[in-house]
């Protein structure tokens, strides 16, 4: 009996209904990027390239509102980005140097230099209060700008390949090549919860609004994780035969995750049970071969519509069918 539900599955599964006609797209970069990020409610986006810098743009007019630099005489070279969950604050990132940028002027709030070790992923709290950089040495460093306050995350023992962090900034969640992902108080460093993967873990993401954690790794292993218990909600039904993630979003209301992968691909999950919904393809890069295209960022504008960012330089809006 088993046999005829395991195929009934996996049929159903693999129809999964693939959309390759956005219904709005602009061109933010000629060339493509380098990175990009979307704000929380999906009306700002983030772009970094070589022709362009750092660029933020206004989603809703498809206004371009600043362009930054960190260091205008040499290439620009940043690979993360963040936007803080209230829109204020924009924090970037190459290697050794970060920079957080305020919104309402477009003015620098500050730089920051590390003097070992090199940025791997960084994160921002609301009001730009709090920042989170993740190390290739595998710390991950919390600072509080009121305060000028430094914390180092110790536990993990190789490079972080990913960091989230709560909207207020209390709470991390890291990802390393060391096959863990650790949510962690970031007032005492100490752990909260463990989430363990067979291999590195790539991508991790938090719910803004506290329900849930989101864990990825390199073998096409992702999960969905209640943060309150530490208890496993669904596993990611994934039929690739080797998926990573670039982007990951969840719903105002924790019923769906958004994803975005280096293979053009976005695709709906639904929270509860790791159910693919429905997958687009974003357009790939002009002039790739094979025609590709990795998906930067990821957001919900409304709960018929997504927006995706991705290396080909394009902004896409998409319609979401849950039938």
């Amino acid at each position: 009996m088993k046999y005829p539900v395991l195929f009934l599955t996996f049929l159903m599964m693999s129809c999964t209904k693939v959309e390759t006609t956005a219904l709005q797209q602009w061109q933010h970069v000629a060339q493509g990027s380098y990175a990009a990020e979307i704000a929380q409610n999906g009306n700002f986006a983030v772009v970094s390239s070589v022709q362009h810098g750092v660029a933020y743009w206004d989603l809703e007019k498809n206004a371009l509102k600043y362009q930054w630099q960190h260091n205008p005489d040499q290439e620009n070279l940043v690979f993360s980005l963040a936007i803080s969950p209230d829109n204020s604050y924009v924090l970037t990132a190459d290697q050794q140097t970060f920079a957080l940028w305020r919104t309402d002027t477009g003015q620098n709030a500050g730089f920051w230099q590390l003097d070992q070790s090199t940025v791997r992923d960084v994160a921002l709290s609301a009001n730009g209060a709090h920042l989170l950089i993740g190390k290739s040495d595998g710390a991950v460093q919390h600072i509080t700008l009121s305060s000028g306050r430094r914390l180092e995350f110790l536990g993990h023992s190789e490079k972080i390949n990913s960091v989230a962090m709560s909207p207020n900034g209390r709470y991390a969640l890291t990802g390393s090549n060391d096959y863990q992902a650790y949510l962690w108080d970031t007032d005492s460093a100490q752990i909260i919860h463990t989430f363990s993967h067979p291999s590195r873990v790539s991508k991790v993401a938090l719910d803004p609004k506290g329900r849930f954690a989101f864990t990825a790794d390199s073998q096409s292993l992702a999960r969905i994780w209640d943060i309150q218990t530490g208890a496993l909600v669904s596993t990611l039904q994934i039929t690739a035969r080797q998926q990573v993630f670039s982007a990951v979003r969840f719903s105002d209301d924790g019923n769906y995750l958004l994803t975005g992968a280096p293979t053009r691909n976005a695709a709906l999950w639904r929270v509860s049970d790791g159910q693919e919904l429905q997958r687009w393809r974003v357009t790939p890069l002009d002039g790739s071969r094979p025609a590709g295209a990795v998906v930067h960022a990821v957001a919900f504008l409304s709960p018929t519509r997504i927006i995706t960012e991705s290396s080909s330089g394009f902004a896409e809006v998409w319609e979401i069918n849950y039938d």
